[in-house]
């Protein structure tokens, strides 16, 4: 073992200068691209796009909702409007740039040379943009995009347009380039382990997106049928979801939710696992807890498959469905506290500073546990009937995802970055992105809490006047927090690609792991001797 490893040194050392500088240039190392790295700044560029597309059509319904009375769009269109925003910020932004962080780090990260399969990763990639083409496009043809709701129930998407086939095949496309990625993750992780890192010596993202990768392959599929179903009932008379042929548009809402519950945690999971990255690297402590934190991850993921119907309390399921979905996901409060209570446990009297990428995990920790209980209230059966397809639900979920999603890859973004670019972001501008960002969104969405308990449906393009006052300041926050990813992109993205302080193979001096053993910018090709781990 030790001859192959010294002989493959000096053949490492022979073509370093060679790879180095001998990789494409120009649309070509883009186009064909089988560079993990490569691969990892094409889906974070995309997301980002993408984030951008679906925060200007959330700003378009914001602008609606300024105040009552239809100002700007019709009904059909503000429907439009809501549902492409879903879709496109779940497909399009968070969970294409969770794979871009997978990419990017994962080989880094376990001492792997690259991903397993260079030339899927880039199909899997390339698969990306045409679906978000059709995805966006579909507002351009006759009738518009669709506007079921980003769930896409029945019986309202076999009354769509065109916009809504464009809208099933965009979906399609992305779901079998998520499926490609999940393979090539789990097969780097279990199969490109550097000598002596054993499962338990993994770092906690790897852990994460192994068990997400497992749930990808589990649930895309799922996803798949239901709106092929749909498809087929809306073109070649089947009735899988229509009464009048003998279907049950409730079956669609079994079957979505079955891939829709564990969707929320494909796209929370990678997120625990940066937070737990960050805290111990500021904190300068190991994370507490490191076991629990993996079985807790799997017990997530586990009970993610028995909890779907609770998104369903008011469809009228028996009372002992009810309180089985109320119980079970209550059950799952309690990996999710372990976590807290670890990431918590890992700061207490730990030497913190408090750079930029520690405020987003911080962030994350204190409005992710908010969204988390106002999800426990809406497990409560009896209340959720009361607060079902209100605004209250709209402030849950934000809470969850844009406080959890959203704000973890922001704080991966500023805790790696400098490994990526090779220089330092401004840490002045970091700290402003994450003010501005932090206090935008509360003001944005904590009012849709009250409206919500209030009687505030969601999806609707008008509202009465008493809810005007919220709404109001709802939407003025929703313009700050656009801005506020304006200045991200503008005034910390660009410039830190461009120049800027030079970054140290190791910029945070408590971060732990194989990624800050090697140059920042990391070079072309890692690893190409697989490091020892001891």
């Amino acid at each position: 073992m030790s001859t192959t490893l010294d002989h493959a040194h000096g053949h490492a050392d022979d073509h370093a200068h060679d790879h180095d500088d001998h990789h494409p240039h120009g649309w070509r190392r883009w186009l064909y691209a089988t560079n993990h790295k490569d691969i990892g700044t094409l889906y974070l560029w995309f997301s980002f796009v993408m984030l951008l597309t679906g925060g200007l059509l959330a700003l378009g319904i914001r602008a609606e909702l300024f105040k009552p009375g239809l100002q700007l769009f019709q009904p059909e269109f503000f429907n439009q409007l809501t549902t492409m925003h879903g879709l496109i910020m779940v497909f399009g932004a968070i969970m294409p740039a969770f794979v871009g962080f997978a990419n990017w780090m994962i080989p880094l990260q376990i001492g792997a040379a690259d991903m397993a399969f260079a030339r899927m990763n880039n199909f899997s990639f390339w698969l990306l943009p045409p679906a978000a083409i059709l995805l966006v496009g579909s507002f351009l043809v006759p009738g518009g995009a669709t506007a079921a709701g980003w769930t896409l129930y029945a019986p309202l998407t076999t009354q769509m347009g065109i916009g809504m086939d464009m809208g099933i095949f965009a979906m399609h496309i992305m779901g079998a380039s998520s499926i490609m990625g999940s393979i090539n993750i789990i097969t780097t992780i279990l199969n490109m382990r550097a000598p002596g890192m054993t499962l338990m010596k993994m770092p906690m993202f790897v852990w994460t997106w192994l068990i997400t990768a497992y749930l990808l392959i589990a649930v895309m599929p799922v996803l798949a049928g239901a709106i092929t179903m749909t498809l087929t009932d809306r073109h070649f008379g089947t009735s899988f979801f229509n009464a009048a042929g003998g279907g049950d548009p409730v079956m669609y809402q079994h079957i979505f939710w079955f891939f829709g519950h564990p969707e929320v945690y494909i796209m929370i999971l990678p997120a625990f696992g940066i937070v737990s990255q960050i805290i111990p690297a500021f904190s300068r402590k190991p994370l507490f807890g490191y076991t629990s934190m993996v079985y807790a991850t799997s017990s997530i993921a586990i009970l993610s498959f028995i909890v779907w119907a609770h998104h369903m309390f008011a469809t009228g399921m028996p009372v002992t469905s009810q309180l089985f979905f109320m119980y079970a996901t209550m059950l799952i409060a309690v990996p999710t506290g372990v976590k807290v209570f670890n990431w918590i446990a890992t700061m207490w009297k730990g030497s913190m500073t408090f750079e930029t990428p520690m405020l987003w995990a911080i962030g994350f920790i204190f409005v992710f546990t908010m969204g988390g209980f106002t999800g426990l209230i809406c497990a409560i059966t009896p209340v959720d009937i009361q607060l079902q397809d209100t605004y209250y639900v709209v402030a849950h979920f934000h809470y969850v995802l844009v406080a959890g999603s959203l704000f973890a890859l922001f704080a991966g973004f500023y805790y790696w970055a400098p490994k990526w670019t090779g220089f330092m972001y401004n840490e002045t501008r970091g700290q402003i992105h994450f003010w501005a960002s932090l206090i935008t969104f509360n003001v944005t969405f904590f009012p849709m809490h009250f409206l919500g308990l209030a009687g505030m449906p969601r999806r609707y393009a008008d509202y009465a006047a008493q809810f005007t006052d919220f709404n109001m300041i709802a939407s003025i926050g929703a313009f700050g927090f656009g801005l506020s990813q304006a200045y991200f992109l503008f005034f910390v993205v660009l410039p830190s690609i461009r120049g800027g302080e030079k970054a140290a193979a190791k910029p945070w001096d408590g971060a732990e792991g194989l990624e800050w053993t090697v140059p920042s910018p990391a070079p072309f090709h890692t690893f190409e001797t697989p490091p020892t781990v001891k």
